[in-house]
């Protein structure tokens, strides 16, 4: 018997992806219309443009991806969409037009939490469909997800079996990128500019490292209006910013913060791997840092292509795939909800 095949919808925030993916792991086809030169010019996502763009772009983008696949609608078992999180408009244009799809051509609906999609990226594969499929993600697993909107670090026993450690408490890191990416003048999305920045700059400046009140939560709003101090007071002195240089403090602290608090997590736990998840994972520095800092305490770090670990459909459909094979349907009174969140069940 073949693995169930999905076509896999996600329009949570400016995206919008769809794939085809089978048994929650093999990729047949990933197509993602990105938004991002349109946002550079207000510096972050209004949220009204992007659902109308998402309106535009949905069907031509389903098409395109069972174009890839080869697929016509017989071949496929389900339809996965991203309920959310997320923005609301966004989240309508793919929750209804997924409904739809799976209405009019009779196939189960599946609904999927768009941080569960994140972590499932770790699963997916690209290879050819003659190829054995690589070896699972072992457990317990720890989950450090981190993008524009989440930084959450998630113990993972199983599938479907999560624990919330910490999540930040204000700014997510990926958010905290793009605000400090304005602040030095630098294009949008901040966290490849000032990846790109920072790299070979020296830092000179020790930002700091907020504490929280949970040992694994993390703040950054503190971090951002440190930068901005620091900023402000070059401008009073009529200094010209080193925009490298403090480019170069601001991810230091950063990945420093994500990092100590997701290997001691790791470390208390007794976690057989470390996962990352969301667009900020496709930050160099902080793949290092992770990759050095756990390989001293005997972890492997699993790492999605970049183009996994920002917003996609491949990774929806990977999630979608454990939970159609589980049994998880949904119906036409599947709703789009921004807040939703992780069902916690290993409390």
């Amino acid at each position: 018997m073949s693995a169930p095949r999905l076509l896999a919808i996600e329009t949570s925030c400016d995206e919008t992806g769809v794939a085809v993916v089978s048994g929650g792991r093999r990729i047949a086809a990933n197509q993602v219309a990105t938004q991002i030169a349109l946002h550079a010019a207000t510096g972050g996502i209004v949220p009204e443009v992007a659902a109308r763009q998402q309106l535009r772009w949905i069907v031509p983008t389903v098409r395109a991806a069972m174009a890839e696949a080869e697929v016509d609608w017989s071949d496929l078992d389900g339809v996965a969409v991203t309920c959310g999180p997320g923005l609301i408009g966004s989240l309508l244009v793919g929750v209804n037009v997924a409904k739809a799809l799976a209405v009019a051509h009779d196939l189960p609906l599946v609904g999927v939490n768009h941080i569960e999609g994140h972590i499932y990226a770790n699963w997916l594969t690209d290879g050819p469909a003659a190829e054995p499929l690589p070896p699972e993600p072992p457990f317990p697993l720890l989950c450090l997800v981190v993008s524009g909107g989440h930084t959450q670090l998630v113990l993972m026993r199983d599938h479907g079996r999560y624990r919330l450690l910490g999540q930040t408490v204000d700014d997510a890191a990926g958010e905290a990128f793009d605000k400090v990416g304005r602040l030095l003048g630098l294009p949008y999305p901040g966290g490849p500019a000032i990846s790109a920045a920072a790299e070979g700059a020296r830092s000179v400046t020790r930002f700091p490292r907020a504490r929280t009140e949970g040992r694994y939560d993390f703040s950054f709003s503190g971090l951002k209006t440190a930068v901005l101090r620091e900023v402000a007071g070059y401008r009073e002195r009529g200094e010209p910013i080193p925009v490298d240089a403090v480019a170069a403090s601001f991810e230091e602290a950063v990945v420093d913060a994500l990092a100590t608090k997701t290997v001691a997590a790791a470390d208390e736990h007794a976690v057989a791997a470390v996962a990352l998840g969301g667009g900020v994972a496709a930050n160099r520095s902080l793949r290092a840092a992770l990759r050095e800092r756990l390989a001293a305490v005997g972890l492997p770090l699993l790492v999605p292509p970049p183009a996994w670990c920002t917003d996609n459909g491949a990774m929806i459909g990977a999630a979608g795939g454990f939970r159609f094979a589980a049994g998880d349907r949904a119906g036409p009174a599947l709703e789009a909800i921004p807040n939703l969140a992780l069902a916690w069940l290993d409390q």
